[in-house]
């Protein structure tokens, strides 16, 4: 496979200004609209499901198909909503794409509002990220000043308005029904499926939610066509996708290419692990997909490879670790993180990421306890597939892909800490105590 890159999401964006409307319109920005509006809209929703283009946020259903779940018309309204509730550590490829271009965002949504008909979208932006908020709040506006939002779109007839709301900051909000009842303006907790959100979604009506990268990629398959789109990446998993990369790499950050390219290639591109240090173990999909070692170097990133491999593909977020980090350490920090963000609806989950974070604080301060680490296996068996929504599952990932290649760490959690195994000098990640005061 080539480690050609594929600039299209991310072609702009080391333009002085790359979020203005002027850049993306001298960019072929709103040429995909001009020639939505002027389609049927059921031609673009089976050019969404031609294409190929898979849902980015993680599951990776096919968009096309998720449109055409919706009901006929009934003559009542029907939503867009877009899930920018980035927050699983590690991921970090829709807040940039917002920060930087912004606007392939909002001409995605006008394009999938006209298909859908929907004349009302939101967008669910995590609260924390205020420069995030006002850059697509501007956005937003620099659209509706345009024309391209508001009352007959560019003389179409079509009418939309988009609102872009700012959650609370909780990760179960990115669960997409838990997203609904907060946008709402109720507890961010899932909801029992059935019915699901395309027969009764936002407000009980039927409701599209789509991630951002989901969303931005549609312009560039109207404007270049579904076929453009499906000759990039793998025969199942079509097209090109932004790849995060974080660290102990030489050159973090956003690399776009096609699906199907291999950790292998993108370190090359990143200029490899950190000088002196080798790979020791990554995640291919974000902190809630189980961790793959350097014996996955070549495993193809998409969603069967992956999938066949033992993982997941979910954000595409790498995020890489050399020999220096201490595993049982990494995945305590994660088990804190999906401890403290579970949203308490379910017991399996209430309950067993607190008994997760008990055993691996034990096991990480040296002080683990005889039967600690079946009990640990024991406990994610326990919650996998118990849990009311994926955040359950998602915790026990890095715990158990961690047991079975790095037992011998867990084992010396028994008797030595972490910290005298691995110095935290050797390396600052997670290593809060390094930190200055």
């Amino acid at each position: 496979m080539s480690t050609q890159l594929t600039p299209i999401l991310t072609k702009f964006w080391d333009h002085p200004q790359s979020w203005t409307l002027q850049t993306y319109e001298d960019n072929e920005g709103y040429q995909a609209l001009r020639a939505a509006l002027a389609a049927p809209a059921a031609d673009l929703v089976q050019a969404a499901k031609d294409s190929g283009l898979r849902g980015r946020g993680g599951a990776g259903f096919p968009t096309g198909m998720k449109w055409g779940f919706l009901p006929p018309p009934d003559g009542g309204p029907r939503y867009l909503v877009v899930n920018a509730d980035e927050s699983e550590p590690g991921t970090c490829k829709d807040i940039p794409l917002m920060m930087a271009a912004p606007h392939f965002l909002v001409e995605g949504m006008i394009i999938t509002s006209y298909a859908i008909g929907c004349d009302h979208a939101f967008v669910y932006l995590r609260g924390e990220t205020v420069h995030v908020y006002r850059r697509l709040m501007r956005a937003v506006e620099e659209a509706y000043a345009a024309g391209y939002l508001g009352k007959d779109i560019l003389g179409s007839g079509f009418d939309l308005d988009i609102t872009v709301h700012a959650g609370a900051g909780a990760y179960i909000c990115g669960e997409e029904t838990a997203l609904l009842d907060s946008l709402e303006g109720r507890r961010g907790q899932p909801r029992l499926k059935p019915p699901f959100p395309a027969v009764a979604g936002l407000y009980a009506r039927p409701t599209v939610v789509n991630n951002v990268e989901s969303i931005a990629s549609i312009p560039p398959i109207v404007l270049h066509g579904a076929d453009w789109f499906a000759d990039m990446g793998t025969e199942k998993s079509a097209g090109f996708g932004i790849f995060s990369l974080s660290g102990h790499v030489t050159r973090p950050g956003q690399y776009e290419a096609p699906l199907g390219i291999t950790l292998a290639e993108l370190l090359d591109l990143a200029g490899g692990v950190r000088n002196g240090h080798r790979l020791k173990f990554w995640t291919p999909g974000g902190s809630s997909t189980p961790l793959f070692t350097d014996a996955h170097l070549d495993v193809p990133l998409d969603f069967e490879s992956v999938a066949a491999a033992g993982s997941m593909l979910g954000t595409r977020a790498l995020q890489i670790f050399d020999e220096t980090t201490s595993v049982v350490h990494a995945v305590s920090r994660w088990t804190d993180f999906y401890a403290h963000e579970s949203c308490g609806k379910c017991t399996p989950c209430r309950e067993g990421t607190f008994w997760l974070k008990q055993i691996m604080t034990r096991l990480e301060e040296g002080k683990g306890l005889a039967g600690d680490i079946e009990k640990l296996d024991d406990i994610c068996d326990n919650i996998l597939g118990r849990a009311f929504c994926a955040l359950g599952d998602g915790a026990t990932s890095p715990v158990v892909s961690a047991i079975q290649y790095f037992r011998e760490e867990f084992e010396a959690g028994m008797h030595t800490p972490w910290y005298e195994l691995f110095p935290p000098e050797r390396s600052m990640l997670f290593a809060k105590e390094t930190l200055p005061a």
